[in-house]
């Protein structure tokens, strides 16, 4: 189903038209790995200008993607207790090449990826970091306070009012973002957040024990 958003300014409030999200669980939903297509298909044209966002060696023999939502409290942890580990052994170590694509659980997680990519691309993890590590501020609240919330994080990482409200008033990019989502969402059969897909193999959240193991075994079978 195609769902359009309109987002609209004024007292703060944005409106979502047409269709609707069925809400998914943020936890592991299964234990074993899913092969799943490694090859993701030409994105639909509305959303080409959308870039993934990554950090890594372009080069590396391990490509781990994460599907996560921002208001999920399960890739919040991740986010602070699993990938700084994640990034120090084989991120900054040249063995992962590690791809954020945002998945949207709800119409709030689609203010917060605007506000993500509002800062210049180089900022962007930047401003996940902060949008994790405050998610429980900014989370609280009907529609209106949420979206205060979010400009106020946005003016906290160096964004300006006048910036943000072009940001989140965007109406082209909200459909981008939401074209692409629905594309990778149709690939990869993501049942809750949040779910990696380490060289084509499909896995639901793990600990840093679990991803050591795997992404050591996928870097054994990469490198023969």
């Amino acid at each position: 189903m195609n769902r359009r958003f309109l987002l609209m300014s004024g007292a703060g409030a944005f409106a979502i038209a047409g269709g609707g999200y069925a809400l998914l669980r943020g936890d592991s939903v299964g234990a074993q790995g899913v092969e799943v297509p490694t090859d993701t298909g030409e994105l639909p044209e509305g959303a080409m200008g959308i870039p993934d966002m990554v950090m890594g060696d372009a080069d590396a023999p391990v490509e781990f993607i994460e599907y996560a939502s921002y208001t999920c409290g399960h890739c919040q942890r991740f986010h602070d207790e699993v990938l700084p580990q994640l990034r120090a052994d084989y991120i900054d170590t040249g063995k992962v090449r590690f791809v954020f694509r945002e998945f949207f659980l709800n119409p709030i997680d689609l203010w917060a990826t605007m506000v993500a990519r509002c800062a210049d691309p180089v900022r962007y993890f930047g401003v996940a970091e902060a949008l994790y590590e405050n998610q429980r501020e900014w989370i609280q609240g009907e529609a209106p306070q949420i979206a205060d919330n979010l400009r106020r994080l946005g003016r906290s990482v160096g964004l300006s009012d006048e910036r943000l409200e072009a940001c989140l008033t965007d109406a082209q990019t909200a459909e981008a973002l939401n074209a692409r989502f629905e594309h990778y969402r149709d690939i990869h059969p993501v049942e809750g957040t949040p779910t990696f897909v380490i060289n084509g193999t499909l896995y639901t959240n793990r600990s840093y024990a679990e991803l050591r193991d795997i992404i050591d075994a996928a870097v054994a079978e990469a490198e023969g």
